[in-house]
């Protein structure tokens, strides 16, 4: 990281709102991308990705080590994932009740459309929560274990032999 960016994150815990506005930028992209792939819905990854802004705006005063920073704010988003999540089970579990989808509607349809590359998704979407968070972190985001392993307090080891089961699995949809 320069020194331009820890500079941005001790103006941003000293309460300067622009330096802040700095800092999001530089990690919006990846917060949205990461809540995205996990949640599968551009509006609730909108909706956690703001949380998780405003939540670290008033808390940064909080953060030990400004170089962590990306880090720091990840983690966030990451809980408000799960936050998110524990909501679509409790919506779902509502909606058994209420609604059922023919099966061979719903088959007939998947025929009838036929969408080059979608299988990589329809297969990220059949993986655990678990398995599609180490993915988008570790994949799409670019963290490394050790970074992952910071942020859910785990061995790298661990972070790394999750990565390639979720990797397998992927691959075994996939084809």
């Amino acid at each position: 990281m320069s020194l331009d960016f820890t500079a941005s994150v001790r103006l941003a815990q000293a309460g300067d709102a622009g330096a802040f506005a700095e800092l999001y930028s530089l990690v919006y992209k990846d917060l949205y991308r990461i809540a995205l792939l996990n949640l599968g819905n551009q509006h609730d990854a909108s909706d956690v990705v703001s949380d998780t802004v405003l939540e670290a705006f008033t808390s940064i005063s909080k953060l030990r080590d400004e170089k962590a920073f990306k880090a720091w704010i990840t983690k966030i988003l990451t809980v408000k994932i799960k936050n998110k999540r524990k909501e679509y089970k409790q919506i779902r579990n509502f909606r058994e009740d209420i609604d059922t989808l023919d099966e061979e509607k719903l088959s007939d349809v998947n025929k009838e459309i036929n969408y080059e590359g979608l299988e990589v998704m329809d297969g990220f979407r059949l993986l655990s929560e678990e398995e599609r968070l180490v993915l988008s972190l570790s994949v799409v985001s670019g963290y490394s274990s050790e970074e992952i392993a910071k942020m859910f307090g785990t061995n790298a080891n661990t972070v790394r032999s999750k990565t390639a089961r979720a990797k397998s699995k992927l691959k075994k949809l996939v084809t």
